[in-house]
């Protein structure tokens, strides 16, 4: 399969302008005013969301409005709602998720709306708190992208075998085994030059957590393409040239992060 450079060219120019306003944000912001900005971004997210669940303009007004206050449960309620949230994100993705993945039958709007609140609210909480160490926090989203870009190049490259043909037919066993091998890479890196700080600062858990990432942000990834499969579109919008909308750049993150904030939250509800 061959690239297509315009596409790629868009992607990374995209980035080129995102990304340092990501960073100076992350290190340099307050937290309630990360928190805000975040917010910003789960907004954008929720009307691509509303939109793939096929929700009326009502519903996707009541949709928004109850992702928000999720948002601000779990913080007004700390520490006890910020860890329920992020414990019932889990859930669903390693419960939930990988039913509606192989079920034939079509998951309901009302059902999707649930979700979406359970998996943008989670995501909001878990940036917001994890924000606290913006170093931590950069090193656990590196796990994220670092898989995804090496699973889109290798995947594009070398796949051969489909991982999901009927959700996703772009993505491959090959993208996955790459994201695999280069998260590998990025995890030793991270360990020769930051531990024993890096995570829990304890070889066996962060390693854990890492793979757990990895595994999560994969399904994230076919998640979101179950939901723009059943909506019959290819993007779940157009914001971020090169790469769609907000939730195809977010996709593994809004998975992967609740596990890297679980432990955080849990301790705080213990100190609590």
């Amino acid at each position: 399969m061959s690239f297509e450079p315009h596409v790629l060219t868009r992607r990374i120019l995209t980035v080129a302008i995102v990304l340092p306003l990501f960073l100076a944000a992350l290190f340099w912001v307050p937290q309630p005013y990360w928190g805000a900005a975040m917010l910003v971004v789960v907004a954008l997210a929720c009307v691509e969301w509303a939109a793939l669940a096929s929700l009326d303009r009502h519903g996707r007004i009541a949709f928004t409005a109850l992702v928000a206050a999720a948002c601000a449960a779990s913080v007004l309620w700390r520490p006890a709602g910020g860890a329920l949230l992020i414990a019932i994100a889990i859930v669903f993705w390693l419960a939930v998720v990988p039913l509606w993945l192989r079920s034939t039958r079509r998951a309901a709007p009302a059902a999707l709306a649930a979700a979406g609140v359970v998996v943008l609210a989670s995501a909001w909480y878990s940036l917001y708190a994890l924000q606290a160490n913006a170093a931590r926090l950069l090193a656990l989203l590196g796990v994220v992208w670092v898989a995804d870009t090496a699973a889109y190049f290798v995947g594009r490259k070398l796949g051969r075998r489909k991982l999901a043909p009927i959700i996703s037919p772009g993505k491959t066993w090959e993208g996955v085994a790459g994201a695999i091998a280069a998260v590998g890479v990025y995890y030793g890196l991270l360990w020769f030059a930051w531990a024993p700080s890096f995570l829990a600062g304890h070889r066996a858990t962060d390693l854990v957590l890492v793979t757990g990432m990895l595994a999560l942000s994969v399904e994230g990834d076919l998640f979101e393409s179950w939901l723009k499969r059943r909506a019959g579109v290819k993007d779940s919008g157009t914001i971020l040239p090169g790469h769609g909308g907000v939730l195809d750049r977010i996709d593994g993150i809004v998975a992967a992060l609740p596990l890297a904030a679980l432990g955080p939250a849990l301790r705080s509800g213990w100190a609590g």
